[in-house]
């Protein structure tokens, strides 16, 4: 069922919106040759548990991961692109670092993905990272009221294709709200005019992400990391948005 949220309450999700774009800004700075992943995972812990913020992965058992996720935020590095388990990692020079968070503060929910080239880039992997973000900003102009979620989805898959990509549809965005997952499910490719008609008030989760040259995904040991199943590499741009009779808003900005 989809649930709809008052102004008021899109106000309520901004602020926990605007708490994890500051945290993803943090991790953006951090990752650093020599860094961590475990570091970052720590800055995380310690932010949230100064801010009063409850992680919405801690604990998180879902049916294809093998819970519970005992970490805060997903950093998935070069082939690896969803759900990525922090572990024992030192970055290195030309690494694709992706950071993944969502919490909830006072009941309302927040989730939004950014991928960082950490040193020297190399330029392939800046197309790749440029076109998550140029098919988030199409999917953002896409959200408005009387579109229907195959705009969305065809936006995101019209930039895929322009660059050459291939697309994964197993996994895409999602509505959230009081929770991390509600109605509808937003995939990355799909015909336009089809599907749920976007109202005032729906809240969606965009996450457009592609790997080089695969639509495969392969579970790593871990059971969490989902990784390219060829190896390429990848990355992945998300933001929560609101649809609103003024036009999408986007709640995952710094203030």
């Amino acid at each position: 069922m989809v649930e709809l949220k008052t102004p008021a309450e899109i106000e309520r999700m901004r602020v926990t919106g605007q708490f994890v774009a500051e945290v993803l800004g943090e991790l953006r700075e951090r990752a650093q040759v020599g860094v961590n992943l475990l570091d970052l995972e720590l800055h995380v812990r310690q932010r949230i548990r100064e801010r009063g913020a409850v992680s919405c992965y801690w604990d998180y058992a879902p049916s294809f991961g093998r819970g519970p996720f005992r970490n805060t935020v997903c950093l998935s590095v070069n082939d690896a692109v969803l759900h990525g388990l922090p572990f024992d990692y030192a970055l290195r020079d030309g690494d694709v670092l992706t950071a993944d968070l969502a919490v909830g503060i006072d009941g309302w929910v927040a989730d939004s993905a950014t991928t960082v080239i950490v040193g020297t880039a190399d330029e392939q992997d800046r197309r790749l990272v440029r076109a998550t973000e140029e098919a988030l900003a199409a999917a953002i102009a896409a959200a408005v009221p009387d579109n229907r979620i195959g705009d969305i989805s065809a936006a995101i898959a019209a930039v895929a294709h322009s660059y050459g990509y291939p697309i994964n549809t197993e996994f895409g965005g999602h509505g959230l709200g009081r929770t991390m997952h509600e109605d509808p499910h937003v995939s990355n490719d799909g015909r336009p005019g089809r599907g749920l008609k976007l109202r005032p008030g729906l809240t969606i989760a965009l996450e457009p992400w592609f790997a080089r040259t695969t639509d495969r995904i392969v579970v790593d040991p871990d059971g969490w990391t989902l990784r390219s199943a060829d190896g390429s590499r990848t990355a992945h741009s998300e933001h929560t948005v609101a649809v609103t009779e003024d036009g999408p808003k986007v709640l995952t900005l710094a203030a």
